[in-house]
């Protein structure tokens, strides 16, 4: 069964729980996806499900793309991406997937292109300590210091430098589902994901282990009470 979806980020937002703790979330609108193609072992060598999301004119779209979507007789979308799976028989093109594949309480992986910070030095980059502040009129302080030996007498590749900062495509992990509104398909994810506001993001279902970390923090914290 597909566990996948694509949706908008909204914004942040926080809610309560039942004993009335804070709890951060990132609302994301997942307005329903269509299957716009479903690939298959004996045509592509593999299973998978093209799902097509975000609203869009067909103006807006290049002729072979919006030719797709006007080929299988299916609403234009603004995105495509391919999610594989083991079992693709019980789909048919066209079919919507909504937010209720998820539902409270289980965990997801959620991928986007991170906000972009444009040309940024060293320590912003990667977080380098810096030069002196002493004696003054120091001009070493946000330098990045010696970038290479007399040989080779170049760059070593890989080197970290001052370069370009964010928008890069970045997944965080094992993120809560705190609630599922169906009704207008709407997924309350805890925690920061990745991107500015009305990106797009991929939400998957985790390829990490859980073994109830709630739990586990909430007994360790009781521990560390008894402690003090």
């Amino acid at each position: 069964m597909l566990k996948s979806i694509l949706g908008n980020k909204v914004g942040m937002t926080q809610i309560f729980d039942e004993t009335g703790n804070i709890i951060p979330v990132t609302v994301v609108d997942c307005s329903p996806c269509i299957v716009a193609n479903i690939r298959t072992k004996e045509n592509d060598g593999y299973c998978a499900l093209q799902l097509g999301f975000g609203n869009v004119k067909e103006k807006s779209l290049s002729k072979p793309l919006a030719g797709q979507f006007k080929k299988k007789n299916i609403p234009v979308k603004k995105y495509l991406r391919e999610f594989r799976i083991e079992d693709v028989s019980q789909y048919t093109i066209g079919q919507e997937i909504k937010s209720d594949i998820f539902k409270a309480g289980e965990y997801v992986d959620v991928s986007g292109v991170s906000k972009g910070k444009g040309f940024a030095g060293t320590v912003k980059r990667h977080g380098f300590q810096g030069g002196v502040t002493t004696h003054g009129q120091s001009d070493r302080q946000r330098a990045p210091g010696s970038i290479g030996a007399q040989r080779p007498t170049h760059v070593i590749k890989g080197k970290r430098m001052a370069g370009h900062l964010g928008h890069e495509m970045v997944t965080v992990q094992k993120l809560k589902i705190v609630a599922v509104d169906t009704d207008k398909n709407i997924l309350l994810i805890s925690g920061a994901v990745p991107g500015v506001s009305e990106s797009l993001l991929i939400i998957e279902k985790t390829v990490k282990k859980v073994t109830a970390p709630d739990a586990q923090q909430s007994q360790k914290k009781k521990a560390k009470g008894g402690k003090k």
